[in-house]
Parts: structure tokens; sequence; C-alpha cells
């Protein structure tokens, strides 16, 4: 098996606005409470997430930084308990010394005891230069430990409120994985119960793309992790793997890689939900194990046009697309889709 590579997953991202989550289902066409419209929610739902995405990364930068303030305050503190320590020191050379000047004796009672002028001007300078020195460490001390005081209520309130920021965003997450969770579940509920019947619902109405591709040839997902590669072995298939399979979750929207025209929209057997588009090229390109297809056979498709959404109908172990290029529209005429897409410059 080749061995895969990877390209981003678009994942379930914090941040979505709390009135969103809330929200009822909505139908296609605006309907509230309807089943049918599933397809339309998870679509928007998709849409918010790369919406909550971007914020969240913000949101995490932003969480960065205020970790770094608080961590450099953190620091500051430090510092400051060692200039305090430091000056308590002071204080206790400067009566240490005063003590050792005085014989024993204050200065006060050395300027009483004088015998000269002069013994009494020095006694006098002496007091004055040692209740400078009282003072002036006294007043730095008092000054550090008020700064102390306000810094170590800054530091306090940075932590705070980065574990709020935190706390929140983890709430928000919980909340749009599981309101997604919920609308995929219900999604893939409605491909199997077609897939059994073997008749399709028919094309659902999604919001296409603000801006359609510029490009000829694209992707048919956008985010995506390779899996099962062409001609792979497995227990699940007769042969070999006619395909590659891109991973994604249920629900993300799946898009035609060329212009073309639907040729077969199908549901039952092992491809489950399945659509084939044929190419000006001549070849045809095949989408299956869908949850859901918005266009209608006969219908005309632009490149990075969104055609239908992943599930994982029919036979499959879990959610992805499988994806084949075909030179007639029916199964066993398959060639390896990777180098198939790279002549037309999209590398996987």
């Amino acid at each position: 098996m080749r061995p895969s590579r990877r390209r981003p997953l678009l994942v379930s991202a914090p941040l979505c606005a709390l009135a969103l989550l809330a929200a009822a289902p909505t139908t296609a066409d605006g309907e509230s409470g309807d089943v049918p419209g599933i397809s339309a929610q998870v679509a928007r739902l998709y849409e918010d997430v790369s919406v909550a995405t971007r914020q969240y990364e913000r949101g995490r930068r932003e969480a960065v930084t205020q970790r770094a303030r608080a961590q450099r305050a953190e620091e500051l503190l430090a510092r400051e308990r060692q200039e305090i320590g430091v000056l308590h020191g002071d204080l206790g050379r400067i009566a240490r010394a005063q003590y050792r000047q005085g014989g024993g004796l204050p200065y006060t009672a050395q300027m009483l005891l004088a015998d000269s002028p002069e013994e009494l001007m020095r006694g006098r300078r002496a007091v004055w230069q040692a209740d400078l020195a009282v003072n002036n460490a006294v007043s730095k001390s008092r000054r550090a430990e008020a700064r102390l005081a306000a810094d170590e209520a800054k530091a306090a309130a940075e932590w705070q409120a980065l574990e709020k920021r935190n706390g929140e965003l983890a709430v928000v997450k919980k909340a749009i994985e599981a309101k997604l969770d919920e609308a995929r579940s219900t999604l893939q509920g409605q491909a199997d119960a077609s897939v059994a019947a073997g008749s399709c619902r028919g094309a659902v109405q999604l919001d296409q793309p603000g801006t359609r591709s510029t490009r000829a040839w694209v992707t048919p997902v956008e985010s995506y992790e390779l899996s099962a590669s062409f001609g792979s072995g497995g227990e699940r298939w007769a042969n070999r793997h006619t395909g590659q399979d891109f991973a994604v979750p249920i629900g993300t929207p799946v898009r035609s890689v060329a212009a073309g025209r639907v040729v077969r929209v199908a549901c039952g057997g092992p491809f489950g939900i399945e659509i084939v588009v044929k190419h000006g090229n001549g070849y045809y390109t095949q989408y299956a194990h869908l949850a859901a297809v918005t266009v209608d056979q006969g219908e005309r498709v632009s490149p990075g046009e969104w055609i239908g959404q992943s599930g994982t109908s029919g036979n499959s172990t879990g959610p992805h697309l499988h994806f084949e290029v075909r030179v007639t529209p029916d199964m066993g005429t398959a060639v390896d889709p990777v180098p198939w897409l790279a002549e037309h410059g999209v590398e996987l």
C-alpha cells in the first residue's frame, strides 16, 4: 500500500456563536424543524466551523500572549521579593552600624556629652545622616512592598483571566462538536435509509460557495487526509481498490473536479450513494459512499461546484469519499486517479 500523504483536516473549533448552537435545525428552504433540511444544516455548520476555527486561532494566540504576560509578572514578583530582602538587610546593617559607631550610646546622647563645638557638630551630622539613611531605607522598603502587592494582584488577575478564557473555549468547543455530531448522524441515517430502499431522496439544496474556483481542475474535497490508494489490497474489496479514498467527516462538501455533466446518481450496492460525472476529455469521475447529493442526473456542473456531501453509505467502514477516474461510466474501467489528477495540475 502506498504511504498516505496528509493534508490538514478541517476540525471542529470553538468560538462559534452560542446563538447558532442553540438554533433549531432548518431545512434547505428555511422551514424549521424538518429533517430533510439536515444537509443544509450540516453545510452551514461546516461554514460556521471554518469561521470559528479562525476565531479560535486568534483566541489561542491571545491566550499565549496572556500567558507570557502572566509569566513576566511572576518573574517581576520574584525580583521584587529579592529587592525587598536586600532592603531589609540594608536596614539591619544601618542599625548595626549606628550601634557600633555610638559605642553603645545613641547619637543624641553623644551630642549631650560633647566636650567641644566641633564634637557637637559631628554629632549633629551623624544624627542627620543616620536619620536620612534610615528614612530612605524605610521609604524604599515601603514602596517596594506596595509595588509587590499591586503586582501580585495583577499577576493573579492575569492567570484568572487566562483560566476563564480557556474554560469558555472548552465549553463552546464541546457544544459545537455535539451539535455537528448530531447533524452528521441524522444525515447519515437518511443516507442509510435511501440505500436500503434503493431509492435516492433527490438533490438537496445547498448554498454554494460565494467564490467559484478559477481553476479548471481541483481536488474532490478541499481539506482531507489520504487513506486507501488505488490498487491497494484489503478484505473489503474483491480484488484491488479501484480508487483513491479521502478521509473526511460526514457531511463534508464534495466538489466536481472539473466541468462536466452528471450521468449517474444512484443509491444501493457497494458504493452506496454515488455520482458519476462525464468530463470533456472523455473521462468519467465517480464520487461514492456519499450521505447526500446536491445535483440531478443530466445536470451540468462547474469545477469546484458542490455536488454532494461525504458519508459512509454502502460498503464502507468509516466516513470517507471514494473517488474514481474511469474511461467509461461503469465499474471495472478505473485508472489511478493520483497521476491522472497530477496531469491536470492537481497534486494530492
